[in-house]
């Protein structure tokens, strides 16, 4: 591999009653979602982040603003999809690796682990030994007010 490309990306949203939970691709049952113009999934968005970081395209608001109407309600494995291409195209790389930690009070994101990863990783068409999910909680501290957030480190390749 040439000289590896990094990029840490962050996201946090607020809970929003009345929308799904949407983490990491995974729609996750009876829990209230989060505010968004999308989906709001901040695995996702944190990932997303990281890729146009590696390669210094910018931000996710962007390539995907929350004024524009066609973005409204997109899915987070989608919104990914669009930065994965674009990074791909505009950067000549591809990612390698990811490594993503969840930052919540709740839910518990152990049960569905492998469903996130198995997931991101069909997005970011690598295999799911390369890819990480984690979760820890604030313990009260208020780091994510009465939200969720996700810290995203990826590593890219030139293709």
């Amino acid at each position: 591999m040439t000289e590896p490309l990094v990029g840490l990306g962050f996201d946090v949203h607020a809970f929003a009653p009345g929308r799904p939970l949407m983490l990491g691709g995974v729609r996750f049952d009876a829990q209230e979602g989060l505010v968004g113009h999308s989906d709001g999934d901040v695995v996702c968005h944190a990932l997303a982040d990281a890729l146009l970081g590696a390669v210094a395209l910018g931000d996710l608001g962007e390539h995907v603003p929350e004024t524009d109407p066609a973005f409204a309600g997109i899915g987070g494995l989608d919104l990914l999809g669009r930065v994965v291409g674009v990074v791909v195209r505009t950067a000549g790389a591809h990612p390698v690796s990811a490594d993503l930690t969840i930052i919540a009070e709740r839910p518990s994101i152990a049960p569905v682990r492998d469903a996130m990863r198995r997931a991101l990783c069909g997005t970011l068409g690598v295999p799911t030994e390369r890819v990480s999910v984690k979760a820890t909680r604030p313990e009260g501290l208020g780091l994510t007010g009465d939200g969720i957030g996700c810290l995203a480190l990826v590593v890219l390749a030139r293709s």
